[in-house]
């Protein structure tokens, strides 16, 4: 479940290994690409996890934020 916390929309992802982890991070970059909203994200091993926010919007939680969580829970 995403958490919204200190302006940001929080996740954490946890796979099997490092291969599945980054995986997912290279769908989630051509879906993050083509909606023209660049997540701010980190990996370490099998795990990912995300920290959305809109720049343009003062780095706050958006509705482009909700959509991109949306569409990363679908890749996961």
């Amino acid at each position: 479940m995403w958490k919204e916390e200190e302006n940001k929309l929080k996740k954490t992802f946890e796979f099997k290994d490092f291969v599945s982890a980054f995986g997912f991070m290279s769908k989630v970059a051509i879906v993050a690409e083509k909606m023209n909203h660049h997540p701010n994200w980190s990996n370490t091993y099998n795990t990912v996890s995300f920290a959305l926010s809109t720049h343009d919007a003062g780095d706050k939680v958006t509705d482009k934020d909700h959509k991109l969580a949306e569409a990363i829970d679908k890749l996961a």
